[in-house]
């Protein structure tokens, strides 16, 4: 979760960090000027990492910092104070995963760039599809963004991506293109049949809203509730209570929510979305600084009983609901699917998911990178800590049988999904079990 971003300014930092490490840095004003931008970047990541992490980490920060200072140092020994600051990252992103917090990482200025662009819904060159390893290759396609370059050229979910320009097909070819915006020629297989598609990467919003599809399941329909990612710049929480609404007019009788690949975002996004299923939740979340209370009702996230964030015109579908996740699903994803499974609401189907669901972020400037650190953890008001992870009440490994499975058109995890909300006397008595294949848009891993 990225509750916002902070710009830190360099000036302080040498101060700060002899503050904080019991370091001596009483350097006559010549040499406290020679810092290299190296080191003036190293140096305001470690200030952060010291004084601001709220994570749970147990790995001592401070010799942490002394460790890959020496790094910095033996990287840095015949430039001294001009070494520029690209030989800080390695450095940098080396440390930041010593400490073992996957939730914790440096952003080398491409990456934060491209995280920008994310959490805000920025444009940015894309085909506008995500992809599934087959055969050592991400080539099946899982999911077209809406509005693509990928949707325009006719692509569906379960293709398979079989040449690229009439030679066999390569991913790191298909991402050189992207990155090129080069128009290619790609021959794919679509439920056996063979075709071909010409695409052209292209600039177009990163923003990928939640959508709704319906499966007809005996005599009941069904809505599957894709929700790709609390990221996007807005909109997520206000589109799932609008779909649910939706839901409920077109006279659904059950909701799949599907949160495959959903590496997370805004937790005031996802909080909101989760209470048009939950009515009520309530944790805690401590920091370095203190501790906080957030409530969360009716489409609307308090926080030590100040509104930060709403819906209008809330929903509540108190009807079958059951959750899909996999190995991609984290961070304010996993906080989606952990509240469900505390207010009983309905089944988490599919994998573990990826491990940071106890935690929230902050994104920090550094120069032209940045550090997205944890600052909180999270617990109920009774006490009980949030899980790492979620463990789905329903496991189903999602591997490449399950993608073969995709490219005929099944999507088994969606087929447990279904057949847990038939077990719902609500749905059960009007309902037929039977296999079903995968909607229009549904998610992916």
């Amino acid at each position: 979760m990225t509750p916002n971003i902070r710009r830190v300014h360099p000036a302080p930092f040498r101060s700060l960090l002899g503050a904080v490490l019991g370091v001596s840095l009483l350097l006559p004003p010549a040499q406290a000027q020679a810092v290299s931008p190296a080191q003036a970047v190293f140096d305001q990541a470690n200030i952060l990492l010291v004084e601001e992490y709220g994570g749970l980490s147990t790995v001592d920060r401070v010799a942490l910092r002394n460790e890959y200072q020496t790094r910095l140092n033996a990287v840095c020994a015949a430039m001294l104070a001009t070494c520029p600051v690209t030989k800080a990252y390695p450095v940098l992103e080396a440390e930041f995963t010593a400490l073992a917090d996957k939730h914790t990482f440096f952003q080398t200025p491409e990456d934060y760039r491209d995280f920008i662009t994310s959490a805000t819904g920025g444009n940015r060159r894309q085909f506008g599809v995500k992809l599934a390893s087959l055969d050592g290759q991400n080539r099946v396609v899982l999911e077209v963004v809406p509005e693509s370059a990928a949707a325009e050229a006719g692509l569906r979910r379960g293709d398979v991506l079989q040449t690229l320009n009439n030679q066999p097909y390569r991913y790191d070819a298909l991402r050189t293109a992207r990155l090129n915006g080069q128009t290619i020629t790609l021959g794919l297989t679509r439920a056996g049949q063979p075709l071909t598609v010409s695409i052209s990467a292209r600039e177009s919003s990163s923003r990928d809203l939640p959508r709704l599809s319906y499966l007809t399941v005996g005599s009941a329909q069904v809505g599957v509730l894709r929700i790709p990612t609390f990221l996007g710049g807005g909109g997520v929480a206000q589109r799932v209570h609008e779909l649910v609404a939706e839901a409920q007019a077109a006279g659904a009788q059950g909701i799949v929510v599907d949160l495959r690949g959903n590496g997370g975002g805004s937790l005031v996004e996802c909080d909101n979305s989760v209470s048009a299923f939950v009515p009520s939740l309530t944790r805690v979340a401590r920091s370095a600084r203190g501790n906080t209370r957030t409530e969360v009702r009716q489409g609307a996230r308090f926080e030590s009983g100040r509104v930060v964030g709403a819906v209008k015109n809330p929903q509540l579908w108190t009807g079958p609901v059951a959750v899909l996740v996999d190995d991609g699903s984290a961070s304010c994803s996993e906080f989606f699917a952990y509240e469900m499974q505390y207010a009983k609401r309905g089944p988490v189907l599919g994998e573990e998911t990826a491990g940071v669901g106890n935690t929230a972020t902050r994104v920090f400037e550094v120069g032209e990178a940045a550090v997205q650190l944890t600052i909180l953890n999270y617990v109920k008001p009774e006490g009980t800590p949030y899980p790492l992870l979620v463990r789905p009440d329903e496991a189903h490994v999602q591997g490449e049988a399950e993608v073969r499975l995709l490219t005929q058109g099944v999507d088994s995890l969606l087929n447990a999904g279904v057949a847990a909300l038939e077990r719902s006397p609500a749905l059960g008595s009007a309902a037929v079990s039977m296999p079903v294949t995968a909607p229009a848009s549904p998610g992916g891993r």
